[in-house]
């Protein structure tokens, strides 16, 4: 079972990327509270809830689509160097 902490909100200011962690790493849930009352909870987002990737995308176009050969040139000129020319103004 996940751990659950309380923790009022000074210390999840002072201390929120650990947090963050706790929770994206550890799968605990934290409860902040003010004035002993919950205020919020941060929770582990769940993998199937998570937003759809592009990568994820199948049968919406073509295997011949242009699209691919825009991408494939895209990654080509990112592998290829292109060195910086200096002008007489960026000495």
């Amino acid at each position: 079972m996940p751990k659950t902490t309380i923790i009022n909100v000074a210390d999840a200011k002072r201390h929120f990327a650990d947090l963050l962690g706790r929770v994206a790493y550890g799968g605990e849930t934290i409860t902040i509270t003010r004035r002993g009352k919950p205020m919020a909870r941060l929770v582990p987002v769940d993998a199937d809830a998570a937003a759809p990737h592009v990568a994820d995308a199948q049968g919406w176009l073509e295997d011949d689509d242009p699209f691919f050969m825009t991408i494939d040139t895209i990654v080509a000129d990112r592998e290829t160097h292109h060195p910086r020319v200096l002008g007489p103004a960026d000495h």
